[in-house]
């Protein structure tokens, strides 16, 4: 048996995302074998590991996978220091501990996978095997013209310092003061499409995720949670192997 890195050994288990398990250990929370450990150390799968002082156990095989229509208003944490309302108030206690895979911050809404199978959340939030991230966005002002094409190019985002991956964009509709697009990316920084937004002028007034790879909201009630079935979970699973594949060419 080989030690692996703890953050992985932690998603492996069910507790948490590897993101989430790297936020733990440089918080100083995890012990190993009664140790408190540095982010980037290993273990083996067999030692005790402590979170907050409990013992961390490996879960069943049987792993859930669900899809929230998120509402505004939550925000996509396990618990919050500020008392917010969490996306684990919509979740039925007979799910146990799931976590978000990714985020939507508190103004958006849409599309929310949660996942105790942290293998699972890292293939999909992973920069080189995510797949496609649809949004329906409506922002102030009128279309310029050229927008489309900018967002095909890749924005530069001033204010973070960084070029935003090339997006597919198409307008869906033109009021007189507003203008509503379809944006798909395929990564994804935090806030990014607010960002790219900012920088072409407009501010968001909505933004709503309405599909991840395969999986479309449809016609969900907003908080409404259900359950994916194994051809979904095996279908985005081949695809984000597939994105894999693709990048390495």
């Amino acid at each position: 048996m080989e030690k692996e890195r703890i953050q992985r050994i932690l998603s492996a288990m069910g507790y948490c995302s590897r993101r989430k398990a790297e936020e733990l250990i440089r918080q100083g929370r995890v012990m190993v074998n009664g140790v408190k450990v540095p982010l980037g150390s290993s273990c083996y799968e067999t030692d005790e590991i402590l979170v907050d002082g409990k013992k961390i156990q490996k879960k069943d095989e049987k792993h859930h996978y669900l899809l929230l229509n998120k509402p505004r208003g939550y925000i996509c944490t396990l618990d919050d220091p500020q008392g917010r309302k969490t996306i684990l108030d919509l979740v039925p206690k007979k799910y146990g501990r799931v976590f978000p895979v990714g985020r939507l911050d508190l103004d958006s809404s849409g599309l929310l996978f949660l996942t105790d199978d942290g293998d699972f959340s890292n293939l999909v939030m992973h920069p080189s095997t995510s797949p496609e991230k649809e949004y329906i966005v409506k922002v102030t002002g009128s279309y310029h013209g050229d927008e489309i094409e900018k967002l095909a190019k890749g924005l530069y985002i001033t204010r973070e310092g960084y070029t935003a991956s090339p997006a597919k964009a198409k307008l869906l509709e033109e009021e007189e003061d507003t203008c509503t697009f379809s944006i798909i990316i395929n990564e994804g920084k935090k806030r990014e499409v607010r960002r790219m937004m900012q920088t072409l002028g407009h501010q968001v007034l909505t933004l709503n995720r309405v599909r991840i790879g395969n999986i479309v909201l449809g016609r969900m009630r907003v908080g409404e949670i259900r359950e994916l079935t194994n051809e979904e979970v095996s279908q985005l699973k081949k695809i984000c192997t597939e994105n894999r594949k693709n990048k390495k060419r």
